[in-house]
């Protein structure tokens, strides 16, 4: 495998001003317009769902050679990036001690095969000392315009066996465990109330707003003081939707919202020659996404 080369000074910059994470609660954000799915390319998008993991330093490499690698700075448990569109090929997701050599060998490294129109989520999973790398599929095709479609990402050690369903009774997550994700579910769109229920433990309540024809993550993490929600845009008909975290709340059991680290951040090759472009930053003071 070929070692991780640091990005572009512009590109370390822009990742550096958006590693900070800012905690709050009841924050929100609008949804932005889709992005048109791009001909010709993959999509990954990076995690880091370990909560006793401390923030660590993040490198993408085209194993080909062909796109030079980008570098994401401090990033920290509950963190999510939006989607990289990358052309198809090998990439090598790897973590660093934060500061750490970018020649030096990695923590962990994870590589990922990406075919054109294909999405995946790389993120480090486990408590620290079985700490991974899981490489997760998404699913970004689009359902019906009367329904919406959400999985559920589960990050929680406060909650290691989790059950969730709205509060109608339709079920999105059964037996939960800590580490895994669940399946997609086809479910009404409309504003939602949640009841997260650990097994033995106290509930929590998450709202939500779901749009039709759109398909959504559900990060359950570890809050200061109980159980937090980040729920994420996967796509919106079909399409790849660059935004961040779309706000959740969770009644008085923890806080909402998040930052978005990279808005359609895109490594792509043109007519052999070798690009990468930085379309855009978008920030908010809430918990957390990269």
């Amino acid at each position: 495998m070929t070692s991780a080369r640091p990005a572009p000074r512009a590109l370390r910059r822009l990742a550096a001003a958006t590693g900070a994470v800012l905690l709050g609660a009841g924050l929100s954000a609008a949804i932005a317009a889709p992005a048109s799915a791009e001909a010709g390319v993959g999509y990954v998008r990076l995690a880091h769902l370990s909560p006793d993991t401390p923030p660590v330093d993040v490198y993408v490499d085209d194993l080909s050679g062909k796109v030079k690698g980008l570098k994401f700075d401090a990033v920290a448990y509950g963190v999510m990036s939006d989607y990289l569109s990358v052309p198809p090929g090998t990439y090598a997701v790897s973590m660093r001690k934060v500061a750490a050599d970018p020649k030096s060998p990695p923590v962990l490294t994870r590589d990922v095969k990406v075919t054109e129109g294909s999405a995946h989520t790389v993120a480090g999973t486990g408590r620290f000392a079985e700490l991974g790398l899981t490489v997760i599929d998404d699913d970004i095709s689009a359902p019906p315009t009367d329904q919406a479609k959400i999985r559920v990402l589960q990050a929680s050690v406060k909650a290691p066996v989790l059950d969730i369903k709205t509060t109608g009774g339709q079920q999105v997550g059964s037996g939960l465990q800590f580490a895994t994700t669940s399946d997609y579910r086809d479910v009404k769109p409309g504003n939602w109330t949640l009841d997260l229920q650990p097994q033995g433990g106290s509930a929590a309540k998450a709202t939500c707003t779901l749009a039709g024809g759109t398909t959504y993550s559900l990060l359950v993490l570890d809050g200061k003081n109980g159980l937090t929600t980040d729920l994420k845009v996967d796509a919106k008909a079909g399409q790849i939707t660059p935004v961040g975290g779309v706000e959740t709340g969770a009644g008085g059991t923890s806080g909402a919202g998040t930052i978005a680290l990279v808005s359609g951040l895109s490594l792509v090759a043109l007519a052999g020659v070798v690009g990468v472009a930085a379309v855009g930053l978008r920030r908010r003071a809430a918990r957390r996404t990269w």
